[in-house]
């Protein structure tokens, strides 16, 4: 079997087999631990001796094993090796484990990583971990911190949920849409991480951009009429399909209006097209539905010249009314540059100098610059320019600052 089939089939199938170990013996931190010991055993074997012909009764069995020989070892809990063994053979799964193609337990398991006793950290982590498949060591290196610290941070995560005594259920309305927010945002600070690194050398980490969006597929063929959850995978869709185009071949950044836009992901867009019309249509609004709608404007533009910049504009109006947060405050800002002049949207930056939650941030710095580069502000713009890359964590975003400030020297 190939062992990028085999790998991909695996990051299916774990959640799956951790949701049905955890509803059927609880102790999320036990279970975790056995499907990360028998998806190790099937990375080892697969690959050379094929997939077994029931990939998840296998990883079950295997995991369910790996369970028992824990508890074995642990003279405190014989009365819990007891009732396992009574429990008999899990060998295949059982009705409840085949219930639906599109349903499993994996949506339950995403609900518990972003359990709201969790730091948003511990969230994002567990939930890659859990759900997403990627190794202790592969998730550390996403987020650039020692592989030790990260299984730090991921033991503590499953501990805080078993200390809070989470349940293995889907929560119940109201706190079903709540959680569902929480959920969705986990996905949507995963993507961004990926789409545009906050530190390192790369700008893109494609195994962080792949996950949210699958996984993001999953909640919405669970949850298909949901709008927002639709409208977040329109948004990764539509974004990611301009991936190709972001950086030339030396990792350089090329800013949106400079893309050779022959290169964006066509197919992608059309899907990401396609399901917000339909979104938008039926479904209440919701932030996530317009900015992907923003990002369908920027898409379906021919060129930078030709993008609809007033429509775009009327949409960040409807958003700072949805979600008011600083960074919708800095598109939109840009945006009304594009329609009323620099001067327009530099008044509007003046407004986040204060706001704590931005006034460090290199992208404040960055749009600045921008917009006083337009303005014909050469000296300001090479200034602001420079403080957005000392801003920075991000070498590639760093070094296309120091570039446009240089070419104003």
């Amino acid at each position: 079997m190939d062992p990028l089939a085999a790998g991909d089939l695996l990051r299916e199938l774990a959640p799956r087999v951790l949701g049905t170990l955890v509803r059927r013996y609880g102790d999320f931190a036990a279970c975790e631990d056995a499907v990360g010991d028998a998806l190790l055993d099937a990375a080892a074997q697969w690959p050379e001796r094929g997939a077994p012909a029931n990939p998840q009764g296998w990883l079950l069995t295997v995991a369910t094993r790996r369970l028992t020989d824990h508890w074995r070892a642990e003279s405190a809990r014989r009365r819990r090796e007891v009732t396992v063994a009574a429990r008999g053979p899990v060998f295949s799964p059982g009705p409840d484990e085949d219930r639906s193609p599109d349903f499993d337990d994996t949506l339950t398991v995403l609900f518990l990583c972003c359990h709201p006793t969790l730091s948003e950290s511990s969230q994002v982590a567990l939930t890659l971990r859990a759900v997403g498949g990627l190794s202790t060591a592969e998730i550390a290196r996403a987020f650039l911190v020692p592989e030790t610290t990260m299984a730090q941070r991921i033991s503590r995560a499953k501990h805080r949920i078993k200390a809070a005594g989470a349940t293995f259920s889907l929560p119940a309305e109201p706190e079903l849409a709540g959680r569902l927010r929480v959920v969705s945002h986990v996905l949507y600070l995963i993507f961004n991480e990926g789409y545009t690194a906050t530190s390192g050398t790369e700008l893109h980490r494609a195994e962080l951009t792949g996950e949210a969006i699958r996984l993001t597929r999953m909640v919405h063929r669970t949850l298909p009429d949901d709008g927002e959850v639709a409208g977040l995978l329109a948004l990764m869709v539509l974004t990611d399909a301009r991936r190709p185009a972001r950086t030339r071949p030396d990792g350089t950044l090329v800013p949106l209006a400079e893309q050779d836009r022959t290169r964006w992901d066509r197919d992608s867009i059309a899907e990401g097209v396609a399901l917000i019309n339909r979104t938008l249509a039926r479904a209440p609004l919701g932030p996530y539905q317009v900015q992907a709608a923003i990002a369908a404007i920027h898409d379906e533009a021919a060129s930078a010249a030709d993008t609809d910049w007033p429509q775009i504009l009327a949409l960040y109006r409807i958003l700072e009314r949805l979600a008011e947060n600083p960074v919708i405050t800095l598109n939109h800002a840009v945006a009304a540059a594009m329609v009323h002049g620099p001067q327009t949207g530099l008044d509007m930056l003046a407004s986040l100098a204060s706001d704590d939650r931005i006034a460090g941030h290199h992208r404040l710095a960055a749009v600045r610059a921008h917009l006083l580069e337009i303005a014909g502000s050469s000296d300001a713009a090479r200034v602001a320019y420079h403080e957005a890359a000392r801003l920075t964590a991000s070498l590639p975003e760093r070094r296309y600052l120091e570039a446009k400030a240089a070419a104003l020297s």
